[in-house]
């Protein structure tokens, strides 16, 4: 019996297009007829253009009857987080502000998926300006996880976890400051990369954080983040911190093999305070890994705790700086937590915040330090598995950031040093909630996070499970 074409993996899909096994308007169909039955549950789509994807498909039909191929994504349908401007088109940003503000340029990274023949589906929801890790947003609902309606999908980018989990889009950009591609991914059971500040261009995707904010791709697999990354990553005239050199082909290192790699896990903190089955979880990954031939070692990592607060600092200053416009001329228009958030940042003396990003250099050179003896370091991305909507919904309460810390303990401090880090599907608890497990690399060494991870996923099944209608 033959699959259904959005069941399929992005790499199989574009391979089974370029074939003229399936036309792209056959699998755009595909999609949009799961996306008719799922959205009512999930609210995961901000908006969907079922027409206007319908008619780029026949054009990408119509030009590979030519011959004519626009690239590795030809034909292949995907809608990205709503922060992602495309000209002509509203960009939301997840929030009231912006709810018509219509794009005049095209971000960078939508630009290269679309040059490689990307067709858009629509826009994916997120978390206001994307400053919230729960999925929670108040002009627009929360979004839902595929796996339990009633739980978090994880911020700030739960259009693009729940999306790519439910198999409405074989993959979504999202974005990664505090956390907020990995915890979807791992609260929703996908693949994401949070990549190295610098690697993919951030022009035309709307900042929060000068310094923190990196762009990447949620997908089903280790090898579907590496195929996308190849497309985006490089140098870019329009954004100045984008790095140039030669691009590494990330796709042919997914296909090495591990053994003999170091990887390490750490002996404090991101072991501290587990849920149960997160530490089984743990366990279980490390059992795998040495099993396919990586040598397992432990490392000691310089106290994680600072890395958290320096991160918080920088973030809260650099938003609040963003913001501080809109603040005063239509505060009411901020959600409560968004707003309350945002306004805490000002409060940070100017002198707390310089000390911070001083410190980040010595910091790195610290933690490049204890790692030097492996290739990466595995550790989980959360220590929960998803809690539920209601019980995650801090509104406008003081104790707001407190539930915040806790969701982004684990990756805060590898978002302030920079460095990139791979989520991948590692387990289910007992009631069928994702968990994931993040791969922590060396700046602009994403290329060994998706080996290790596409070789951890060839040995195991969870990044192929998909979650049920119910």
């Amino acid at each position: 019996m033959s699959v259904e074409p959005v069941l399929m993996s992005l790499n199989s899909v574009a391979q089974a297009i370029a074939a003229r096994r399936f036309s792209s308007r056959e699998v755009t169909q595909s999609c949009l007829d799961r996306i008719a039955r799922w959205q009512p549950r999930l609210n995961a789509f901000m908006a969907t253009e079922s027409e206007a994807a319908l008619s780029a498909a026949d054009g990408a039909d119509a030009a590979l009857a030519k011959g004519n191929s626009h690239g590795a994504l030809h034909g292949v349908p995907l809608a990205h987080k709503d922060m992602y401007y495309e000209a002509g088109k509203v960009v939301t940003c997840g929030s009231k502000i912006r709810r018509e503000f219509v794009a005049t340029v095209t971000s960078t990274a939508l630009q290269r998926l679309k040059d490689a023949g990307a067709v858009r589906l629509g826009s994916l929801q997120m978390a206001e300006f994307a400053y919230g890790p729960t999925g929670h947003n108040v002009h627009y609902g929360a979004v839902r996880n595929p796996w339990a309606f009633d739980h978090i999908t994880g911020g700030s980018s739960s259009g693009s976890g729940a999306a790519v989990a439910a198999r409405l889009t074989f993959a979504a950009l999202g974005s990664d400051t505090g956390g907020s591609i990995r915890m979807p991914a791992h609260f929703c059971g996908v693949t994401g990369l949070k990549t190295t500040v610098g690697r993919i261009s951030r022009a035309g995707a709307m900042p929060l954080s000068q310094s923190l904010d990196t762009v990447g791709p949620l997908a089903r697999s280790a090898e579907d983040c590496a195929l996308l990354l190849g497309l985006m990553a490089g140098e870019d005239s329009d954004d100045p911190t984008a790095i140039a050199g030669p691009v590494p082909d990330y796709v042919a290192a997914t296909q090495g093999s591990i053994k003999g790699l170091g990887i390490g896990v750490p002996t404090a903190f991101y072991v501290d305070e587990l849920d149960p089955e997160v530490a089984l979880a743990l366990d279980e990954t490390i059992a795998v890994l040495k099993r396919e031939g990586a040598h397992i070692v432990r490392v000691e990592l310089p106290e994680q705790r600072r890395l958290t607060a320096a991160c918080q600092l920088v973030l809260a200053v650099e938003a609040a700086a963003f913001h501080k416009r809109w603040m005063i001329e239509h505060p009411q228009d901020y959600g409560p937590q968004v707003l309350m958030r945002l306004q805490n940042g000002l409060a940070i003396p100017g002198v707390s915040y310089l000390e911070a990003m001083r410190w980040r250099g010595p910091a790195l050179a610290e933690h490049l330090s204890a790692v030097a003896g492996v290739d990466a370091v595995i550790a989980p991305v959360a220590p929960v598995a998803a809690p539920t909507i209601a019980e995650s919904d801090v509104g406008n309460s003081p104790d707001a950031e407190a539930v915040i810390q806790r969701l982004t303990r684990f990756t805060r401090p590898i978002n302030y040093l920079g460095l990139p880090s791979l989520a991948i599907p590692a387990g289910f608890t007992r009631g069928g909630l994702p968990l994931g497990m993040q791969l922590i690399g060396r700046s602009f060494d994403e290329a060994m996070l998706l080996r290790i991870g596409a070789a951890f996923q060839r040995a195991t099944d969870f990044h192929e499970r998909v979650p049920k209608f119910a």
